[in-house]
Protein backbone atom coordinates (compact mmCIF):
# COMPACT_ATOMS: atom_id res chain seq x y z
CA UNK A 1 0.00 0.00 0.00
CA UNK A 2 1.27 3.47 -0.93
CA UNK A 3 0.10 6.46 1.12
CA UNK A 4 0.54 10.20 0.58
CA UNK A 5 0.32 12.53 3.59
CA UNK A 6 -0.11 16.31 3.23
CA UNK A 7 1.01 18.48 6.13
CA UNK A 8 3.25 15.63 7.24
CA UNK A 9 5.76 17.66 9.26
CA UNK A 10 3.40 18.99 11.95
CA UNK A 11 2.09 17.81 15.29
CA UNK A 12 -0.29 15.15 13.96
CA UNK A 13 1.67 14.54 10.77
CA UNK A 14 4.82 13.31 12.51
CA UNK A 15 2.80 10.95 14.71
CA UNK A 16 0.88 9.69 11.69
CA UNK A 17 4.09 8.97 9.78
CA UNK A 18 5.41 6.87 12.67
CA UNK A 19 2.14 4.96 12.90
CA UNK A 20 2.03 4.29 9.16
CA UNK A 21 5.69 3.25 9.07
CA UNK A 22 4.96 0.59 11.69
CA UNK A 23 2.01 -0.82 9.71
CA UNK A 24 2.94 -3.94 7.67
CA UNK A 25 0.22 -3.09 5.13
CA UNK A 26 2.01 0.16 4.22
CA UNK A 27 4.91 -0.24 1.81
CA UNK A 28 5.79 3.39 1.12
CA UNK A 29 4.79 6.88 2.29
CA UNK A 30 5.20 10.16 0.41
CA UNK A 31 5.29 12.93 3.02
CA UNK A 32 4.46 16.39 1.66
CA UNK A 33 5.39 19.62 3.44
CA UNK A 34 5.93 23.27 2.53
CA UNK A 35 9.35 23.19 4.21
CA UNK A 36 11.37 19.99 4.10
CA UNK A 37 12.61 18.70 7.46
CA UNK A 38 15.83 16.96 8.34
CA UNK A 39 13.98 13.92 9.62
CA UNK A 40 14.27 10.31 8.55
CA UNK A 41 11.39 7.91 9.11
CA UNK A 42 11.30 4.33 7.78
CA UNK A 43 9.38 3.95 4.48
CA UNK A 44 9.06 7.75 4.17
CA UNK A 45 10.14 9.90 1.23
CA UNK A 46 9.85 13.66 1.72
CA UNK A 47 8.79 16.10 -0.99
CA UNK A 48 8.12 19.82 -0.99
CA UNK A 49 4.52 20.78 -1.86
CA UNK A 50 2.20 23.64 -1.01
CA UNK A 51 -1.49 22.69 -1.26
CA UNK A 52 -2.33 26.27 -2.31
CA UNK A 53 -0.22 26.50 -5.45
CA UNK A 54 1.67 23.31 -6.37
CA UNK A 55 0.60 20.48 -8.64
CA UNK A 56 -0.87 17.79 -6.41
CA UNK A 57 -2.34 15.23 -8.80
CA UNK A 58 1.12 14.18 -9.98
CA UNK A 59 2.13 13.61 -6.35
CA UNK A 60 -1.00 11.58 -5.64
CA UNK A 61 -0.93 9.41 -8.74
CA UNK A 62 -0.28 5.76 -7.88
CA UNK A 63 -1.29 6.19 -4.23
CA UNK A 64 -3.86 3.95 -2.59
CA UNK A 65 -4.80 6.62 -0.04
CA UNK A 66 -4.24 10.30 0.68
CA UNK A 67 -4.29 11.63 4.24
CA UNK A 68 -4.97 15.36 4.18
CA UNK A 69 -3.55 17.02 7.29
CA UNK A 70 -2.29 20.33 5.85
CA UNK A 71 -3.90 23.16 7.81
CA UNK A 72 -2.57 26.40 9.29
CA UNK A 73 -3.55 27.94 12.64
CA UNK A 74 -1.69 31.21 12.23
CA UNK A 75 -1.69 34.02 11.20
CA UNK A 76 -4.86 34.66 13.20
CA UNK A 77 -4.92 38.32 12.09
CA UNK A 78 -4.94 37.44 8.38
CA UNK A 79 -8.11 35.43 7.69
CA UNK A 80 -7.60 35.63 3.92
CA UNK A 81 -4.31 33.78 4.33
CA UNK A 82 -5.79 31.02 6.49
CA UNK A 83 -8.86 30.67 4.26
CA UNK A 84 -6.68 30.32 1.17
CA UNK A 85 -4.55 27.63 2.80
CA UNK A 86 -7.25 25.76 4.68
CA UNK A 87 -10.40 25.98 2.57
CA UNK A 88 -9.05 26.60 -0.93
CA UNK A 89 -6.09 24.31 -0.29
CA UNK A 90 -8.38 21.50 0.87
CA UNK A 91 -10.57 21.90 -2.21
CA UNK A 92 -7.46 21.55 -4.39
CA UNK A 93 -6.47 18.39 -2.49
CA UNK A 94 -9.94 16.88 -2.96
CA UNK A 95 -9.91 17.61 -6.70
CA UNK A 96 -6.41 16.15 -7.06
CA UNK A 97 -7.46 12.96 -5.27
CA UNK A 98 -10.19 12.44 -7.87
CA UNK A 99 -7.97 13.43 -10.81
CA UNK A 100 -5.24 11.04 -9.69
CA UNK A 101 -7.62 8.10 -9.26
CA UNK A 102 -6.88 7.63 -5.55
CA UNK A 103 -9.27 5.17 -3.92
CA UNK A 104 -9.36 6.58 -0.37
CA UNK A 105 -9.23 10.03 1.22
CA UNK A 106 -8.76 10.53 4.96
CA UNK A 107 -9.42 14.12 6.03
CA UNK A 108 -8.42 15.93 9.23
CA UNK A 109 -11.61 17.51 10.48
CA UNK A 110 -12.01 18.62 14.10
CA UNK A 111 -14.35 19.02 17.03
CA UNK A 112 -14.24 22.65 15.88
CA UNK A 113 -16.43 21.78 12.90
CA UNK A 114 -19.41 21.08 15.15
CA UNK A 115 -22.23 23.50 15.88
CA UNK A 116 -22.91 24.75 19.40
CA UNK A 117 -24.12 22.05 21.76
CA UNK A 118 -24.96 21.48 25.43
CA UNK A 119 -22.02 20.40 27.58
CA UNK A 120 -23.94 18.04 29.86
CA UNK A 121 -24.05 15.11 27.44
CA UNK A 122 -21.96 13.65 24.62
CA UNK A 123 -23.06 13.82 20.99
CA UNK A 124 -22.25 11.46 18.17
CA UNK A 125 -21.09 12.14 14.62
CA UNK A 126 -24.61 13.07 13.45
CA UNK A 127 -24.47 16.39 15.32
CA UNK A 128 -24.56 19.33 12.84
CA UNK A 129 -21.20 20.57 11.55
CA UNK A 130 -22.04 24.21 10.91
CA UNK A 131 -19.27 25.51 13.18
CA UNK A 132 -19.17 28.29 15.76
CA UNK A 133 -19.77 31.65 14.10
CA UNK A 134 -17.32 33.63 16.23
CA UNK A 135 -14.33 31.40 15.40
CA UNK A 136 -12.49 31.65 12.06
CA UNK A 137 -11.00 28.19 12.67
CA UNK A 138 -14.44 26.68 13.29
CA UNK A 139 -15.98 28.41 10.27
CA UNK A 140 -13.21 27.14 8.02
CA UNK A 141 -13.54 23.58 9.33
CA UNK A 142 -17.30 23.70 8.76
CA UNK A 143 -16.89 25.13 5.25
CA UNK A 144 -14.44 22.38 4.37
CA UNK A 145 -16.90 19.76 5.61
CA UNK A 146 -19.43 21.15 3.12
CA UNK A 147 -16.84 20.91 0.33
CA UNK A 148 -16.26 17.31 1.31
CA UNK A 149 -20.02 16.62 1.24
CA UNK A 150 -20.03 17.75 -2.38
CA UNK A 151 -16.92 15.70 -3.15
CA UNK A 152 -18.50 12.52 -1.74
CA UNK A 153 -21.69 13.08 -3.72
CA UNK A 154 -19.70 13.58 -6.91
CA UNK A 155 -17.29 10.66 -6.33
CA UNK A 156 -19.19 7.88 -4.54
CA UNK A 157 -16.56 5.27 -5.46
CA UNK A 158 -13.89 7.03 -3.36
CA UNK A 159 -13.85 5.95 0.28
CA UNK A 160 -13.87 9.08 2.47
CA UNK A 161 -13.06 9.18 6.19
CA UNK A 162 -13.32 12.27 8.40
CA UNK A 163 -11.57 12.23 11.76
CA UNK A 164 -12.81 14.81 14.29
CA UNK A 165 -10.41 14.93 17.24
CA UNK A 166 -10.45 17.14 20.30
CA UNK A 167 -7.37 19.13 21.31
CA UNK A 168 -4.20 17.26 20.30
CA UNK A 169 -1.08 17.33 22.47
CA UNK A 170 2.35 15.73 22.74
CA UNK A 171 5.71 16.65 24.21
CA UNK A 172 7.40 17.06 20.82
CA UNK A 173 4.82 19.65 19.72
CA UNK A 174 5.23 21.83 22.82
CA UNK A 175 7.24 24.58 21.15
CA UNK A 176 4.83 24.79 18.21
CA UNK A 177 1.77 24.90 20.47
CA UNK A 178 3.36 27.56 22.65
CA UNK A 179 4.20 29.60 19.54
CA UNK A 180 0.74 29.22 17.97
CA UNK A 181 -1.40 29.87 21.05
CA UNK A 182 0.67 31.58 23.76
CA UNK A 183 3.07 33.73 21.79
CA UNK A 184 6.66 34.93 22.28
CA UNK A 185 6.11 36.58 25.67
CA UNK A 186 5.02 33.46 27.58
CA UNK A 187 7.91 32.23 29.78
CA UNK A 188 8.38 28.47 29.53
CA UNK A 189 9.15 28.15 33.24
CA UNK A 190 5.65 29.29 34.22
CA UNK A 191 4.26 26.02 32.92
CA UNK A 192 6.12 23.90 35.43
CA UNK A 193 3.48 21.72 37.07
CA UNK A 194 4.21 22.85 40.61
CA UNK A 195 3.90 26.50 39.57
CA UNK A 196 0.37 26.10 38.17
CA UNK A 197 -1.44 27.18 41.32
CA UNK A 198 -4.84 28.24 39.96
CA UNK A 199 -7.15 26.90 37.25
CA UNK A 200 -9.87 29.31 36.05
CA UNK A 201 -13.29 27.78 36.59
CA UNK A 202 -15.36 29.16 33.73
CA UNK A 203 -18.97 27.95 33.42
CA UNK A 204 -19.34 25.98 30.18
CA UNK A 205 -15.60 25.51 29.65
CA UNK A 206 -15.40 21.73 29.34
CA UNK A 207 -13.30 20.20 26.58
CA UNK A 208 -11.67 17.01 25.36
CA UNK A 209 -8.08 16.22 24.55
CA UNK A 210 -6.13 13.34 23.05
CA UNK A 211 -2.46 12.48 22.62
CA UNK A 212 -1.01 13.04 19.14
CA UNK A 213 0.32 9.49 18.92
CA UNK A 214 -3.17 8.13 19.57
CA UNK A 215 -4.51 10.35 16.79
CA UNK A 216 -1.75 9.06 14.50
CA UNK A 217 -2.90 5.52 15.30
CA UNK A 218 -6.45 6.47 14.32
CA UNK A 219 -5.20 7.76 10.96
CA UNK A 220 -3.37 4.49 10.42
CA UNK A 221 -6.50 2.48 11.17
CA UNK A 222 -8.66 4.68 8.96
CA UNK A 223 -6.17 4.36 6.09
CA UNK A 224 -5.46 0.63 6.05
CA UNK A 225 -9.01 -0.45 6.93
CA UNK A 226 -12.30 -0.22 5.04
CA UNK A 227 -14.28 2.14 7.30
CA UNK A 228 -15.78 5.34 5.95
CA UNK A 229 -17.59 8.38 7.29
CA UNK A 230 -16.90 10.59 10.32
CA UNK A 231 -15.28 9.50 13.60
CA UNK A 232 -14.94 11.43 16.85
CA UNK A 233 -11.59 11.07 18.64
CA UNK A 234 -10.99 11.97 22.28
CA UNK A 235 -9.53 10.42 25.42
CA UNK A 236 -11.06 10.25 28.87
CA UNK A 237 -11.67 12.14 31.06
CA UNK A 238 -13.51 15.21 29.84
CA UNK A 239 -11.43 18.14 31.07
CA UNK A 240 -12.93 20.86 33.25
CA UNK A 241 -11.49 23.08 35.97
CA UNK A 242 -11.99 20.53 38.76
CA UNK A 243 -10.39 17.70 36.79
CA UNK A 244 -7.39 19.82 35.80
CA UNK A 245 -6.97 21.12 39.34
CA UNK A 246 -6.84 17.58 40.72
CA UNK A 247 -4.33 16.48 38.08
CA UNK A 248 -2.05 19.49 38.58
CA UNK A 249 -2.41 19.89 42.33
CA UNK A 250 -3.94 23.33 41.89
CA UNK A 251 -7.08 25.07 43.13
CA UNK A 252 -9.94 26.47 41.09
CA UNK A 253 -10.91 30.13 40.84
CA UNK A 254 -14.38 31.08 39.55
CA UNK A 255 -14.13 33.29 36.44
CA UNK A 256 -17.19 34.55 34.52
CA UNK A 257 -17.19 33.77 30.78
CA UNK A 258 -17.38 37.49 30.04
CA UNK A 259 -14.19 38.14 31.97
CA UNK A 260 -12.38 35.41 30.03
CA UNK A 261 -13.64 36.81 26.72
CA UNK A 262 -12.56 40.33 27.67
CA UNK A 263 -9.09 39.22 28.78
CA UNK A 264 -8.57 37.25 25.57
CA UNK A 265 -9.78 40.13 23.40
CA UNK A 266 -7.68 42.76 25.16
CA UNK A 267 -4.46 40.72 25.13
CA UNK A 268 -5.02 39.91 21.44
CA UNK A 269 -5.64 43.57 20.51
CA UNK A 270 -2.50 44.57 22.41
CA UNK A 271 -0.56 41.87 20.49
CA UNK A 272 0.54 40.17 23.68
CA UNK A 273 -0.51 36.79 22.34
CA UNK A 274 -1.62 35.39 18.95
CA UNK A 275 -4.83 33.59 19.95
CA UNK A 276 -7.90 35.41 18.63
CA UNK A 277 -10.99 35.67 20.89
CA UNK A 278 -12.81 33.27 18.60
CA UNK A 279 -10.95 30.38 20.20
CA UNK A 280 -12.74 31.15 23.48
CA UNK A 281 -16.10 31.17 21.67
CA UNK A 282 -15.28 27.82 20.12
CA UNK A 283 -14.14 26.29 23.42
CA UNK A 284 -17.34 27.42 25.13
CA UNK A 285 -19.57 26.27 22.28
CA UNK A 286 -18.39 22.97 20.80
CA UNK A 287 -19.88 19.71 22.09
CA UNK A 288 -18.56 16.90 24.20
CA UNK A 289 -18.05 14.08 21.71
CA UNK A 290 -19.14 10.46 21.98
CA UNK A 291 -16.25 8.32 20.67
CA UNK A 292 -18.07 4.98 20.61
CA UNK A 293 -18.02 4.71 16.82
CA UNK A 294 -14.22 5.00 16.61
CA UNK A 295 -13.83 2.32 19.25
CA UNK A 296 -16.29 -0.08 17.63
CA UNK A 297 -15.60 0.44 13.92
CA UNK A 298 -11.93 1.44 13.88
CA UNK A 299 -10.93 -0.62 16.92
CA UNK A 300 -9.34 2.58 18.24
CA UNK A 301 -8.56 2.94 21.93
CA UNK A 302 -6.35 5.81 23.16
CA UNK A 303 -3.38 4.60 25.15
CA UNK A 304 -2.96 7.86 27.06
CA UNK A 305 -5.59 9.72 29.03
CA UNK A 306 -6.53 13.33 28.39
CA UNK A 307 -4.85 14.38 31.64
CA UNK A 308 -1.65 12.54 30.67
CA UNK A 309 -1.67 14.33 27.31
CA UNK A 310 -2.04 17.80 28.84
CA UNK A 311 0.53 17.06 31.57
CA UNK A 312 2.98 15.97 28.87
CA UNK A 313 2.33 19.20 26.99
CA UNK A 314 2.94 21.38 30.06
CA UNK A 315 6.17 19.54 30.84
CA UNK A 316 7.21 19.93 27.21
CA UNK A 317 6.56 23.69 27.24
CA UNK A 318 8.55 24.00 30.46
CA UNK A 319 11.50 22.15 28.90
CA UNK A 320 11.14 23.84 25.51
CA UNK A 321 10.67 20.45 23.83
CA UNK A 322 10.69 20.38 20.04
CA UNK A 323 11.24 18.07 17.07
CA UNK A 324 13.40 18.35 13.91
CA UNK A 325 10.72 19.60 11.51
CA UNK A 326 10.15 23.29 10.67
CA UNK A 327 6.71 23.54 12.34
CA UNK A 328 7.92 21.87 15.54
CA UNK A 329 11.54 23.02 15.78
CA UNK A 330 12.72 25.59 18.31
CA UNK A 331 14.78 27.30 15.60
CA UNK A 332 11.59 28.34 13.79
CA UNK A 333 10.86 30.79 16.60
CA UNK A 334 14.27 32.42 16.17
CA UNK A 335 16.83 33.40 18.77
CA UNK A 336 14.99 34.84 21.79
CA UNK A 337 11.80 34.23 19.76
CA UNK A 338 12.70 37.14 17.51
CA UNK A 339 10.94 35.70 14.45
CA UNK A 340 7.72 35.37 16.40
CA UNK A 341 7.89 38.99 17.47
CA UNK A 342 8.75 40.19 13.94
CA UNK A 343 5.79 38.20 12.63
CA UNK A 344 3.51 40.57 14.50
CA UNK A 345 2.22 37.98 17.02
CA UNK A 346 -0.34 36.46 14.68
CA UNK A 347 -0.08 38.91 11.76
CA UNK A 348 1.80 36.55 9.44
CA UNK A 349 3.10 32.96 9.48
CA UNK A 350 6.11 31.89 11.52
Amino acid sequence: MRVVVTGASGNVGTSTLRALAAAPEVESILALARRLPELEVPKVEWARADVVRDDLASRFRGADAVIHLAWIIQPSRAPKVTTRANVDGSERVFRAVADAGVRALVYASSVGAYSKAPKDRAVDESWPTDGIEGSYYSRQKATTERLLDGFEAEHPAIRVVRLRPGLIFKDEAATEIRRFFLGPFAPNALFRKRLVAVIPDVPGLRFQAVHSDDVGDAYRRATVGEASGPFNLAAEPVLDAATLARALGARTLPVPPGALRSAAALSWRLRLQPTSPGWIEMALGVPIMDTRRAREELGWHPRKSATEAIEELLEGICRGSDYPTPPLARETSGRLRAREIRAGVGARPV
